[in-house]
């Protein structure tokens, strides 16, 4: 069983920035995809980013390309997703969830095998 925590959100003002950071607990991302999704009010869950642990290729969804880095730490087992230039559409619960049986990086939160609670970001104008 993977156990995920995110942790970071908060408010900030649009231009601003904000780190993510999901960690596992129960075995390690060796071998795994890790995505970052948000669920806006009312609307579907997303893809936002991915990172393949082993190789460390990443995957963006065009929204946040250019705003938006994902990154792993092999000695803390963590994930994180630094968030610059930040919108007020970018107002979200944003999810980690992490990929233990499939090759690539998934885009549809169904390639996921488990998620962590969620993490609130709100972005004001």
């Amino acid at each position: 069983q993977v156990q995920l925590v995110e942790s970071g959100g908060g408010l900030v003002q649009a231009g601003g920035s904000l780190t993510l950071s999901c960690a596992a607990s129960g075995r390690t991302f060796s071998r795994s995809a890790v995505g970052w999704f948000r669920q806006g009010p009312g609307k579907e869950r997303e893809f936002v980013a991915g990172i393949r642990w082993t190789s460390g290729r990443t995957e963006y969804a065009d929204s946040v390309k250019g705003r938006f880095t994902i990154s792993r730490d092999n000695a803390k087992n963590t994930v994180g997703l630094q968030m610059n230039s930040l919108k007020p559409e970018d107002t979200a619960v944003y999810f980690c969830a992490a990929d233990i049986t499939r090759w690539g990086i998934g885009l549809s939160p169904n390639s996921y095998d488990y998620w962590g609670q969620g993490t609130q970001v709100t972005v004001s104008s």
